[in-house]
């Protein structure tokens, strides 16, 4: 009985790989971002079989270099006001970071607690940034979790 192996992942430059593989990752941008409504359909625009596109998909993943140590998870505390959120959220904005999540439960003792995942762009820092929240009425406490 064979052993089963672990899966191993390597980081290599895509001008070296068979130029499927840069198919089948054209093919998965197509789908994710709404252009085409099948695979099969995403699959024949990147002049990809359909049968090469199922065998590779869940193999073949983009590595966002500019990711890399750029991702934050800030914890709020936010006044139970309206517009404190929004304008946290244009703050975050006006450092040129992406938001990826927000979780915001009710609030308590006229406190909403907030989690807002964010990927750093720009030239601001996580330390800049904080400042900047803090500066914002409304909000009572900020910090990286």
């Amino acid at each position: 009985m064979a052993e089963r192996q672990e899966n191993k992942y390597l980081l290599i430059d895509s001008r070296v790989l068979p130029e499927v593989f840069l198919k089948v990752v054209a093919a998965k941008e197509m789908l994710a971002k709404g252009q085409v409504p099948s695979a099969a359909m995403a699959a024949r625009a990147c002049g990809l079989s359909r049968s090469a596109f199922y065998k590779y998909r869940d193999s073949v993943e983009v590595f966002d270099k500019g990711a890399v140590g750029s991702l934050a998870t800030l914890y709020f505390s936010l006044e139970d006001q309206p517009g404190v959120l929004s304008a946290v959220l244009g703050c975050i904005y006006d450092a040129g970071a992406n938001i990826l999540t927000i979780n915001q439960n009710l609030p308590a003792d006229g406190v909403a607690p907030v989690t807002i995942g964010l990927k750093l762009g720009g030239q601001t820092t996580l330390a800049q940034l904080q400042i900047s929240l803090l500066g914002i009425p409304g909000v009572a406490r900020v910090r990286e979790i």
